[in-house]
This record gives C-alpha cells, sequence and structure tokens, in this order.
C-alpha cells in the first residue's frame, strides 16, 4: 500500500538530515539513482504516427473525396 506524500516541509527536513550532509560525489551518484527511477516510472511509450490511420474515419463515411476537394477549390476563387 502507498503511504501519503512527504509535505514540502518534510522534504527540507529529510534533505537537511540526510542528503546534505553526503559528499558532492554521493549527491551525485543519489541524484542518477532518483534520476534512473524517475525515468523508468515516467517512460513513456513512444507512439508511432501509423497508429492514427483510420482515427476518424466515420466523419468522412458517404462523403465523396473528389467532391470535397473540388468543393474546397472552389471556395478559393471567393477568397480575398
Amino acid at each position: 500500500m502507498e503511504e501519503a506524500g512527504m509535505t514540502s516541509a518534510d522534504i527540507k527536513r529529510f534533505y537537511d538530515q540526510h542528503v546534505k550532509p553526503l559528499s558532492a560525489v554521493d549527491r551525485r551518484q543519489l541524484l542518477e539513482l532518483l534520476q534512473r527511477e524517475l525515468e523508468i516510472e515516467t517512460d513513456n511509450h513512444q507512439h508511432s504516427i501509423l497508429e492514427l490511420e483510420g482515427l476518424g474515419a466515420e466523419i468522412w463515411h458517404g462523403i465523396d473525396a473528389q467532391m470535397y476537394v473540388d468543393h474546397l477549390r472552389s471556395e478559393w476563387d471567393h477568397r480575398p
């Protein structure tokens, strides 16, 4: 079961007591460890543009593509 998060004051106190006294090398190692852990937790799946194929196809159902393009082109003549 996940515990409730720490307050900002709790985090500051933890930092002052446990992290700040560490050497620069140890703090850097801790930072790298936290960074790797956060990257794992927030690793977003890379999506492919191909996953969008067919999305929204239902809005074009029954519409002739050539007629649609012809209509758009006819509007060009009336634009300022």
